[in-house]
């Protein structure tokens, strides 16, 4: 997985600046239109001002800078549209902005300048790590389902780990790839579930994220003060490592076209392989993420959990509290309750946008918001106005 997404000559993510949207393989809450970095936006306001230190400022100072941090920023069309938003709506506060842009992909950072573009003033750097040491807002849009996983069996001896392997007689040019099972690669997989209370049924597969921790709890060490916006499809482990998910969760997206783990594809001399087996580098491969280890790793690192729910509840909050939709709105073009002039194009649009990021059993539901909180305390944010609510 990893050298089929990441490797910098084949992997899917390294040879393209963008694989989403209508040309791409798939669509993100991104693609929808720049009503979502507008939304975000909103938000990361709000957490700006609870991390402002006020009136302990002497009167002559100027206010700190606020560091945005995005990881998995592809070209940058996220971070522009928030960068946008900003300008328009607290020039202030957007001139104390400093960007840096997290990604992997030297084809995507390489494309960042040009998607800020007049708003690329604010870039403070670009890298495939996270930086050092930051205070502000971390965002994470669909990042941790992308990291590479690995997938396990329980059998009636125990806990057995697949692995990729060459079909016997393979053509040289192109090999044919063939699960094998074997003793598992490291006892931080048979750890992680005892950690969780998981009793996986013999049969059962499971994709087990250990770079996801990794990720979470070096990202909280990096933060001196602020929050951690993760934005994602999953589940607590409760419900991930179920009935429901024996099969594992590994899904290819490509051509708008998905197939999840219980679809195989015809392999080499009769073998029956998944698709995400097949056309390596040509297909984006996930795995649903089991946000309860996640956040318990973000805790041992002394962040907390302030809110948890999915991306409907979370954005009907912001604009709940924005009032996005009133009249009253209505003279700021860069603002998302612009919503002028009923019946034209433009109204059409951000309606129909808003619409795709809401909608149950579509992006509204099946991605959840986790946002914790270093240095913070619990404030009761705009996102999290409807509660814990998580389908």
């Amino acid at each position: 997985m990893d050298l089929a997404l990441y490797d910098p000559d084949i992997g899917y993510y390294a040879r393209a600046a963008q694989r989403s949207g209508r040309a791409g393989d798939f669509f993100t809450s991104v693609d929808v239109g720049p009503i979502f970095g507008e939304l975000l936006e909103a938000q990361i306001a709000e957490m700006a001002k609870l991390l402002d230190p006020g009136t302990t400022l002497p009167a002559a100072a100027d206010p700190p800078p606020f560091d945005l941090v995005e990881a998995g920023a592809g070209n940058g069309r996220l971070a522009a549209d928030i960068l946008r938003a900003a300008r328009h709506r607290d020039p202030a506060w957007y001139g104390r902005v400093r960007l840096h842009l997290v990604e992997a992909s030297a084809s995507a950072r390489a494309a960042q300048l040009t998607t800020l573009s007049e708003v690329a003033e604010r870039l403070a750097s670009t890298s495939a790590i996270l930086p050092d040491r930051f205070e502000g807002v971390l965002i994470a849009n669909e990042l941790l389902d992308a990291f590479p996983v690995h997938h396990v069996v329980m059998r009636e001896d125990g806990l057995r780990e697949l692995f990729v392997d060459v079909a016997p007689d393979a053509d040289a040019v192109e090999p044919a790839f063939v699960l094998v099972e074997g003793a598992p690669s490291t006892p931080a997989l048979a750890a992680y579930l005892e950690r969780l209370g998981i009793g996986l049924e013999s049969g059962w597969r499971a994709e087990i994220n250990l770079r996801a921790v990794d990720w979470i709890r070096n990202a909280a060490r990096r933060l001196v003060r602020g929050f951690i916006v993760l934005i994602d499809y999953g589940h607590d482990a409760r419900h991930l490592y179920s009935p429901s998910h024996a099969r594992g969760t590994l899904t290819t997206f490509a051509r708008h076209t998905t197939a999840g783990p219980d679809t195989a594809a015809p392999g080499l001399a009769g073998f029956s392989e998944p698709a995400w087996l097949q056309h390596p580098g040509e297909q984006d491969i996930t795995a649903q993420v089991d946000f309860t280890s996640v956040r318990e790793a973000a805790e041992s690192e002394g962040l907390t959990q302030v809110a948890f729910l999915d991306q409907t509840y979370f954005l009907m909050g912001i604009l709940a509290s924005q009032n996005l939709q009133n009249p009253g709105n209505r003279g700021n073009p860069g603002d998302p309750g612009n919503f002028e002039n009923p019946g034209s194009p433009g109204h059409l649009r951000r309606s129909m946008a808003l619409k795709t990021l809401l909608m149950p059993g579509g992006l509204g539901s099946t991605h959840k918001v986790l946002i914790l909180g270093k240095g913070v305390g619990t404030p009761a944010l705009r996102g999290g106005s409807f509660g814990g609510r998580v389908t």
